[in-house]
């Protein structure tokens, strides 16, 4: 079960608070202008509706929800003039506004709440002056509280925009690094194989032909030299293989990769036997960023694990994080661009958006 950040526990102090302020109309102490019942049945609903407004997983609830519970605090507030407490609901509507809409919506819905305030400080008391100072007051929460959070979720955008940059410049690096190592070992390979293994071919054929031209004694001397010079060629071409296929070190190179990344963490687990091709490596490195990128952007996830393994002739790759997910998940540019390079390499992706959010990549072992 995900945890709470700290942005879930002040949404539970608000609700609670909400409640709170209620309590006297609830319990009789006040008499609202309206059946209690109905009154209790719309503080539901409005408890329901600040919830679904702070919701990121369904697109259009947040905003329908943000309205109802904005429609409903003012009914609330006004059907009970008396309780100046209760006008703490208009300011939680105008602190989760600032994540469903601009700026300055919020602050001109600040304006309306603070004109329901005024209306119901005339309800209450002819006093204009303290309905005045009420009304004032209370804007001035609304606005400072409208103004942080829109100044915290500035804060907390850039930073997911860093870790996102931080992802891709690490995988970058990996890419760089793995092209990189592959280039020095086919350099390497053709010189050995161009320099040495020529030079020893020719001793090779020489000694050959001084089997047939060398007296008698000196053939067993010459036999070791050919022996030995074969041996020197066989462990050439060995040493050429195993540059070419030497693996490089993809747990490391991933771990690397999601190391740092502020309020995220990734573990990695990778097959120790899993030996791939250069372009599946780089499919690997690719499916890590994105499944990384799509967990701080989108997701919203505190925890997101990486599992890569063989299964017979194919790598599966599981991506899983705790984050909001979605029963139809559209895919962006960077998981439609991640499929099709799955796919040409004979390979095939899928997402699943039912618990947290899901990614499911397999290739084809070359």
């Amino acid at each position: 079960m995900r945890a709470l950040g700290t942005e879930g526990w002040a949404g539970v102090a608000m609700l609670i608070i909400a409640v709170a302020v209620a309590l006297p109309a609830l319990l009789g102490m006040v008499d609202p202008l309206i059946p209690r019942a109905l009154w209790a049945l719309l503080l539901v609903v409005f408890v329901l509706a600040v919830l679904a407004a702070g919701t990121t997983g369904h697109r259009g609830i947040p905003p329908a929800a943000l309205a109802l519970a904005v429609l409903v605090s003012w009914v609330l507030v006004l059907s009970v003039p008396g309780m100046g407490l209760l006008h703490v609901l208009v300011v939680l509507t105008a602190a989760v506004s600032t994540y469903v809409i601009a700026l300055p919506m919020s602050i001109v819905l600040a304006v309306l709440n603070s004109a329901v305030v005024m209306l119901a400080g005339v309800l209450r008391t002819s006093d204009w002056t303290e309905a005045l100072m009420m009304t004032g007051f209370y804007l001035l929460i609304q606005l400072a509280t409208v103004f942080s959070t829109t100044t915290l979720l500035r804060e907390k955008r850039m930073r997911s925009e860093l870790a996102r940059a931080h992802v891709d410049l690490r995988a970058a690096g990996a890419l760089l690094e793995d092209s990189a190592r592959t280039a020095e070992r086919l350099r390497i390979s053709r010189e050995l194989h161009d320099l040495i293994g020529h030079q020893l071919t020719v001793l090779t054929l020489s000694l050959e032909a001084v089997r047939h031209l060398e007296p008698a004694q000196a053939r067993s001397h010459v036999d070791r030299a050919d022996e030995v010079a074969r041996s020197l060629l066989r462990d050439v071409r060995e040493t050429v293989g195993a540059l070419r296929a030497q693996p490089t070190d993809l747990q490391g190179a991933l771990e690397d990769m999601v190391a740092g990344i502020p309020g995220l963490v990734v573990d990695v687990a990778v097959d120790p036997d899993l030996d791939l091709g250069e372009e599946q490596r780089a499919a690997v490195i690719r499916f890590a960023q994105e499944t990384v990128t799509n967990a701080i952007r989108h997701a919203d996830a505190s925890r997101l694990r990486i599992d890569v393994s063989r299964d017979g002739a194919r790598v599966t790759l599981i991506a899983r994080d705790d984050g909001v997910g979605a029963r139809d998940p559209e895919l962006g540019n960077g998981l439609r661009g991640l499929r099709e390079r799955f796919e040409g390499l004979g390979g095939e992706l899928a997402v699943d958006g039912r618990e947290g959010f899901a990614v499911t990549g397999r290739l084809v072992l070359r």
